[in-house]
């Protein structure tokens, strides 16, 4: 075992598998003063599977501030590991302040790395990882899920995203609706005993899903492929792709908010769209 040096330990976690946990990581929890984690209940299963018995301190989005406020000077004077409930700590995790308390402090910090559920859908994902981008977690009503997926539509990097399951279904449905034509994989319970993994278009990965009421079940990492046309967006001209989108729009919602959906996802002014929904609208009607 290294020496502990007094300070903070960013422990990274199985995000499924409890055999993906590093010896490295084994012997921090062991040896440090304390840790700091999301759930204690959820901890405890870890630190049981292997003999760890230390003090657990919950520390959540509430009660953040008052927990750097209370251990700070505990974490100057002794080894103190942060972990998350699944993988590697700070990744749309609680811990930020802790960390950037400590760094104010001039207290030592260092990573103990390990498993993360971002790089394992995307090296499972067959499209581009050499430039990626991470969201964080997808919104559950309809209109933040379309404000929150704007910046994809034109997002050449791949795009990778948090979804849970009860928002799987929306996501990948608003996916279909606003991205049709662009290649997705939906990574379900990495590790984990169920785990599978859908590749697609959004239409096809969502009825796939749909097919079978264990496939929506569990937590989901989505990785979309990025915007391949690398052209400015004209504010203008209305390209087929996007007319496709209108016409899917046009089927479920009104003239109206077809056209603050296609203008929110788009650089499109709002008058061409109306213009051209109207074209659309009545094409169908005939």
């Amino acid at each position: 075992m290294e020496i502990m040096l007094n300070g903070l330990y960013i422990v990274a976690t199985p995000i499924g598998n409890m055999g993906d946990i590093s010896n490295r990581a084994i012997d921090t929890l062991k040896n440090v003063e304390f840790i700091i984690c999301e759930n204690p209940n959820h901890s405890r299963k870890l630190m049981s599977k292997f003999g760890i018995k230390k003090k657990l301190v919950s520390l959540h989005d509430h009660n953040e501030e008052e927990i750097t406020k209370n251990y700070i000077e505990k974490i100057k004077k002794n080894p103190v590991a942060l972990i998350s409930d699944a993988g590697s700590p700070l990744v749309s995790d609680p811990g930020y302040k802790l960390l950037r308390q400590c760094i104010k402090d001039n207290i030592f910090v260092t990573t103990v790395p390990g498993a993360s559920s971002i790089i394992s859908a995307l090296q499972l994902s067959g499209l581009p990882v050499n430039d990626f981008v991470f969201v964080g977690f997808a919104p559950k009503s309809k209109k933040k899920l379309f404000d929150f997926l704007k910046p994809i539509t034109s997002e050449k990097r791949t795009a990778v995203v948090f979804v849970s399951s009860h928002k799987i279904a929306q996501t990948l449905t608003t996916l279909s609706e606003v991205l049709p034509d662009r290649k997705i994989s939906v990574c379900k319970e990495i590790t984990k005993l169920n785990e599978k993994v859908f590749y697609g278009f959004p239409k096809k990965v969502l009825n796939a899903i749909l097919s079978n009421k264990k496939y929506s079940l569990g937590e989901f990492v989505v990785v979309v492929e990025g915007e391949k046309n690398n052209s400015k967006i004209d504010k203008k001209n209305i390209s087929s792709d996007t007319k496709k989108i209108i016409k899917r729009l046009l089927e479920k919602f009104s003239l109206t908010e077809t056209v603050e959906i296609v203008h929110k996802i788009s650089y499109i002014e709002k008058k061409h769209i109306y213009k051209k929904a109207l074209e659309i609208k009545d094409e169908n009607n005939k």
